[in-house]
Order: C-alpha cells, then sequence, then structure tokens
C-alpha cells in the first residue's frame, strides 16, 4: 500500500461530496476509510485504541453497504427506528469513524510540518488530545499517551510503505485536503438531521 492509494480513494469521495445531488455510496466511504488499516497496525501499540474507535466501526459500515446505498439512507433509517444513538447503530458508528478520519487529518497536517526525522509520537500525541481525548476515560487516554513513546520516526514510517519524504508530503497533502472535504460533509449530514457531534 502507498499513500497515494489512500490519497486517491479520498480524493474520488470529495469528487462526489463536491458533486450537486449526489450522496455518498457507503460502500465506497467505507472501502476508502479501509485504507488505514495497515496504518493502524504497523503503528500499534500506540494505535491499539483505533481497533475498537475505527476498524471494527469501519468494518460495520462495510457490512451494511449491501442493504443500505448512501450514508444518508443509512442516517434516515436509524433515525426512522430510533436508534441513532445506540450502541452498535451505523449511525453511531459512523460519528466514531469520523472522529479517526480528524485524527488522522490533524496527525497528517503535523507530519507535513516536521522534520523528516521528527519522532512521530508529538505529532500522535497532539492528534489523539484534540480529536479522541475528549471522548475517552482516563484508562484509555493513559494507554494511548504510554504507547506513543514506542512510535517509529516519520522517516522510518515513510520507508516501511515505501515512500520518500517527497512524494509521501504530496499524497499527504492530497489526503488533507480531500479528507477535510469529506469530514465537512459528514459534519453537515449530522447537524442537518439535528443529530449532533459531540456524543
Amino acid at each position: 500500500m502507498k499513500f497515494k492509494e489512500i490519497a486517491d480513494a479520498f480524493g474520488e469521495l470529495a469528487v462526489i461530496v463536491n458533486t450537486p445531488n449526489s450522496d455518498v455510496p457507503v460502500k465506497l466511504f467505507s472501502h476508502a476509510c479501509s485504507r488505514f488499516f495497515l496504518i493502524f497496525t504497523v503503528l500499534e501499540p500506540a494505535f491499539k485504541f483505533a481497533e475498537n474507535d475505527y476498524v471494527s466501526k469501519v468494518n460495520d459500515l462495510a457490512k451494511a453497504s449491501p442493504s443500505t446505498l448512501t450514508l444518508e439512507a443509512m442516517v434516515d433509517r436509524d433515525i426512522e427506528a430510533k436508534r441513532v444513538r445506540k450502541v452498535g447503530s451505523h449511525t453511531r458508528n459512523l460519528l466514531r469513524v469520523k472522529r479517526g478520519l480528524e485524527m488522522i487529518r490533524v496527525l497528517c497536517e503535523e507530519l507535513l510540518a516536521t522534520e523528516a526525522d521528527s519522532p512521530l509520537k508529538d505529532a500522535a500525541y497532539k492528534a489523539y488530545n484534540q480529536v479522541f481525548g475528549p471522548h475517552h476515560g482516563w484508562a484509555i487516554q493513559l494507554a494511548a499517551s504510554t504507547g506513543f513513546g514506542s512510535l517509529l520516526s516519520k522517516a522510518e514510517l515513510f520507508q516501511m510503505f515505501n515512500e520518500t519524504e517527497e512524494t509521501a508530503k504530496i499524497h499527504i497533502q492530497s489526503y488533507v485536503s480531500a479528507s477535510a472535504t469529506v469530514i465537512a460533509y459528514l459534519d453537515y449530514l449530522f447537524l442537518s438531521k439535528n443529530l449532533g457531534i459531540d456524543w
């Protein structure tokens, strides 16, 4: 896997979001989000919490895709069934996935702003605290912050994915731009249904 594959997948989603009168297919969305699974595996144990907050939720959305074509239809179905906030609902899982994308976007912004030999721990800690910290209990926060100390340097991460500093930055910037569009759409989807995004 290369960072380009991630950037291309979210670029495709961004095009759909920016197309009038179109909605995001659940299958395409879950497939794009699954592109990060390998990165989370590489970054364990620091990102072990992502298995619960991101990976399992993306898998749930993928399983829902054959019966629900679009994200909006999926949310509407949960609203009608009065199960939006219930543990395991697709809408609740979508909100958790959105936070995962937000954390990755912040992490990527930090990668773009730091030197090649910089450790990932500072960038990861900032991204985690900004996005997930307010929603996690102290035990998960402690486990995450402890694990960050074992992370690789930015250069080592790029090398593991066969990227140079130059190519990685191009693809990461593309992801940051595309994911901002997708995240804004998800925020709008939740807020337009009067569901809120802080639960």
